[in-house]
């Protein structure tokens, strides 16, 4: 065994700061499922108690979270989807992320209910069709939203001022195209006036917090456009927030080409995947691209785990990219009565834990690749106690035996590279 190069942690500490990257999930309705009994367990059947140590242990360091305005007005079928995150349901689950050392990114619908290309219902509560109202309807409803967060101990570190909001929101006075005309009644400017309130809100509220502008790929063509419009119009912001699911927006082709164009044209951008996922069995006959697109995902566990493989891998060939949420892991109905106990009104088939068996599934942990390994390494070691500094560590943070196989390792607070 020779130590060829040893680096010292400060200079490793420096290097890896640069370079913060996120994975995690939007885990909105997972209060739901443990209220409702749902059984999760490891993916060798041990039952799983504490779902955000689950998550830590897998590597994930970041979760999602959405809001609507009062969901209790949204419909019958929509509720069956899983709308009910308000604001107190909201804080408590944020304050359990925060607390288990997670990073939290905060998704404002601005509805009662969901928003997306073909839906931005305002609330009902906001019942006027004045933009100048509405602006101020934004700006204080954030606000106020943010500062209960904060009094609570749930400060965002990332927070979405809107949810896909490629075609604007609040319609229909900000329904728009992305290339800044209006539509139906709305228009690009008015679309502007609610995305800067609401950016105004979280700067007062949140000062450390990025802003997160997101859209989806259903046109890819359209996204470069949109995001064309918010810099002619100087819209703040931080982070460029994508949707992803291939059987709506195409292969990783699609993808890497669009995150190429991204990069070359906001290059002072960040890009992060706010939502994706992939079907481990029943893949819907009703996708817009048929599971024959993808011969190397069948619809199976290991189908879904060579996917999050091949996105991660994707991902990290481009540097600006540095968060991937997986969207609705924690879909479970293992150990639901469903006459009684039902939290959705169908499976999601698409989820990090199988319906059936309770167990996850192995794309659970592929996720963790996108997250270096001295990044990960370096976090676990900053939490052991000062006795166990010359203990060795592999750089995903487990302690290990004095290593014989070669490779990078963590010994005393710093980089040794094994021959």
């Amino acid at each position: 065994m020779k130590k060829t190069a040893i680096f010292t942690l400060f200079m490793l500490l420096t290097l890896t700061a640069t370079a913060q990257k996120y994975v995690g999930g939007d885990i909105s309705l997972l209060p739901s499922y443990e209220q409702n009994g749902a059984k999760y367990q490891t993916s060798g059947g041990t039952a799983i108690t504490d779902m955000l140590a689950f998550y830590q242990q897998q590597g994930w360091n970041a979760m999602r979270v959405r809001l609507f305005v009062d969901p209790s007005k949204a419909s019958t079928a929509h509720k069956g989807q899983g709308v009910r995150q308000d604001l107190d349901y909201v804080t408590a689950l944020a304050k359990r992320i925060k607390a288990a050392g997670f990073a939290l990114l905060l998704d404002f619908h601005y509805s009662d209910t969901w928003t997306d290309p073909g839906q931005h219902s305002t609330p009902a509560a906001w019942n006027t069709n004045d933009p100048a109202t509405l602006a101020n309807y934004v700006y204080t409803y954030t606000r106020d939203c943010l500062n209960t967060l904060v009094a609570n101990g749930a400060t965002p570190d990332f927070v979405q001022p809107g949810n896909e909001i490629t075609y604007g929101m609040l319609w229909p006075t900000g329904h728009c195209y992305p290339n800044g005309t209006g539509y139906d009644g709305g228009t690009f400017d008015n679309f502007a006036r609610y995305l800067q309130s609401g950016i105004k809100a979280i700067r007062e509220v949140c000062p450390k917090a990025k802003v997160v502008i997101q859209t989806e790929l259903s046109r890819s063509s359209n996204i470069a456009t949109f995001y064309t419009q918010l810099k002619n119009r100087s819209i703040d912001y931080d982070v460029i927030g994508l949707s992803y699911y291939p059987h709506y927006h195409g292969t990783l082709a699609t993808l890497n080409n669009l995150l190429t164009t991204l990069e070359g044209t906001f290059a002072d951008k960040k890009i992060q995947i706010v939502e994706t996922g992939y079907f481990h069995k029943w893949y819907p006959d009703d996708a817009t691209y048929k599971i024959s697109s993808f011969p190397n995902w069948p619809a199976t566990d290991e189908g879904q785990r060579q996917f999050a493989a091949d996105l991660v891998n994707t991902l990290n060939s481009h540097s600006n990219v540095d968060g991937l949420y997986w969207w609705f892991p924690e879909a479970n109905e293992y150990g639901l009565n469903w006459s009684t106990q039902r939290v959705t009104d169908s499976w999601y088939n698409a989820s990090l834990f199988d319906n059936e068996t309770g167990r996850a599934l192995p794309a659970t942990a592929e996720l963790r690749q996108f997250i270096t390994g001295e990044q990960a390494g370096i976090e676990s070691i900053a939490r052991e106690p000062a006795g166990n500094a010359k203990a060795w560590h592999t750089t995903d943070g487990r302690v290990v035996a004095q290593p014989s196989q070669p490779g990078i390792y963590i010994h005393g607070r710093q980089k040794v590279i094994v021959k």
